[in-house]
């Protein structure tokens, strides 16, 4: 069990071991390393998603691992709870920064429009902090977009197996 500690309450997660082994151990290293503390939910995108694991309040990117492979076909779907790797536009691409997911986002899997996005683990406990989470307000800034206008910080990041 993992939980993500922040400023808005606890996330408990489940990750999905046996369909995203590379993307689950990619967050267990990360965590266990103190990566996520600090870092904020620097993207909130209601009825969508929201994101973080990657900058700290500044927006300042923290630096990261080499990126992993990409699972998004491994039969999970980004439907609302899920987590999944956030990636630039190049397929294996993901470090870091991961998103959960507010709503069934079909057009995220496998095939839907391109490679997808790796689904690797589900909330568990705490999907009211993320829809916490996910009313607050945003604006932009530093040139970012959908940016929480008071920081939503993740405190600590807790591997419990």
């Amino acid at each position: 069990m993992i939980t993500i500690k922040t400023n808005h309450g606890d996330i408990s997660v489940e990750l999905f071991d046996d369909k995203a082994p590379i993307s689950c151990e990619n967050f267990r290293q990360y965590a266990r390393d103190g990566h996520f503390t600090d870092t904020i939910f620097h993207r909130v995108i209601p009825n969508f998603m929201i994101q973080g694991g990657g900058m700290d309040e500044n927006l300042s990117s923290k630096p990261t691992r080499d990126p992993i492979k990409n699972e998004a076909d491994n039969g999970e779907s980004n439907l609302r709870g899920t987590l999944a790797m956030a990636r630039t536009s190049v397929v294996d691409s993901a470090t870091s920064q991961f998103f959960i997911n507010l709503r069934d986002n079909d057009f995220l899997n496998h095939g839907g429009r391109d490679f997808g996005y790796a689904v690797f683990g589900k909330v568990s406990e705490g999907l009211d902090v993320v829809d916490a989470i996910a009313a607050v307000p945003t604006g932009n800034r530093g040139g970012h977009s959908d940016v929480p206008l008071e920081a939503v910080t993740i405190l600590d990041v807790i591997v419990d197996d």
